[in-house]
């Protein structure tokens, strides 16, 4: 392409010819002068290399018993001391990475690979995540644990609890009566939750199973797959109104009672279509949305030319919502040194 452009540069001009073949000018220029090849970097001359019964002295010194276990900086500097300079540091690794002898001494632990728990919900109670948060006491040290169970759908806080500690007794209690509160049916929900020792307790997931509600862990050592508790526990901490730290466990009831109501009916969510979660739990989002997109279409009726980019549509409601989308996963190998 490029020759073609010099052929029918003379006629049309280079510049016209470059466009109507879709050719870089700077490539035709390059191609008129091309500039002189890269000079290659010179080798070490061999007149600065160890000769091979020098390596082998080297090889022989970092063996000795004093020096096995030594780093070669540390062999390097204790020689020094000594009064004797065989080669530099980086010359050491030179020769024991010719010898085969440079690698990770140290044990390495591979985590196996687990496949990411995958869950979604096109509608409220068909999934619920949950965990447990401490809210800071009085003093430093004290905390109260908040169990807070959430429905994946729609982010409606189905139950909540402040106690004074973790136990899997008092998450069944809980569990429990969510789903008397809710009528959810046996075989109609799944819980996730990551792995803390009211979770894996063996008395809970014989709980879960004998209400027949399927069980969903995230895995261990990661951090991000119950992202909607961990994203709501940083709601609640960081609302104006949280007072920091609660006296007794009294006190921090008698806030959540308030909290969760106004999270429920008044928190609006961008990834709900700025719904609160009780207009998406209760099924009344779809004729609110029409009255939202309503009001905007008479306001481009009224000043279209304020709507530069066409008619304003208003938040979309997501028709599903999942944990670890299968096109959002990353493959990764995690190492613990």
């Amino acid at each position: 392409m490029r020759t073609a452009a010099e052929t029918l540069a003379p006629t049309v001009g280079l510049s016209a010819a470059c466009r109507a073949l879709d050719v870089p000018r700077a490539s035709v220029y390059r191609q008129r002068t091309p500039g002189a090849p890269s000079p290659r970097r010179p080798r070490r001359s061999p007149t600065h290399a160890l000769a091979p019964p020098e390596q082998k002295q080297v090889l022989e010194t970092l063996h000795e018993e004093r020096f096995v276990d030594r780093a070669p900086a540390a062999v390097y500097a204790t020689l020094l001391e000594e009064g004797r300079y065989l080669c530099s540091i980086r010359t050491m690794y030179r020769v024991l990475k010719a010898a085969g002898e440079v690698n990770e001494r140290r044990p390495q632990l591979y985590h196996p690979h687990r496949e990411p728990p995958q869950q979604m919900a096109t509608s409220p109670n068909q999934a619920w995540t949950w965990d447990i948060t401490r809210v800071p006491g009085p003093r430093k040290w004290t905390s109260f644990p908040l169990y807070v169970v959430l429905d994946l759908f729609s982010r409606y806080v189905v139950a909540w609890m402040v106690a004074s500690r973790e136990s899997a007794g008092l998450a069944k209690k809980l569990i429990r009566a969510a789903c008397h509160k809710q009528d959810v049916e046996p075989g109609q929900l799944t819980l996730h939750q990551d792995r803390g020792a009211p979770m894996t307790a063996k008395t809970f997931s014989q709980f879960l199973v004998d209400l027949d509600i399927l069980a969903s862990y995230s895995r261990p050592r990661v951090s991000d797959d119950n992202p909607y508790s961990e994203s709501h526990f940083k709601t609640v901490k960081y609302a104006p109104t949280y007072p920091g730290r609660f006296s007794k466990p009294e006190d921090a009831r008698a806030y959540f009672r308030v909290f969760f109501p106004w999270y429920n009916t008044q928190h609006r969510h961008s990834g709900l279509g700025l719904m609160t979660p009780v207009d998406i739990h209760c099924g009344r989002a779809e004729n609110l949305q029409i009255e939202r997109q309503g009001v905007l279409d008479q306001a481009y009726a009224r000043h279209p030319e304020r709507f530069i980019n066409g008619p304003p549509q208003a938040p979309k409601i997501p028709t599903e919502v999942w944990i670890n989308h299968p096109n959002n996963i990353i493959e990764c190998t995690t190492v613990l040194q």
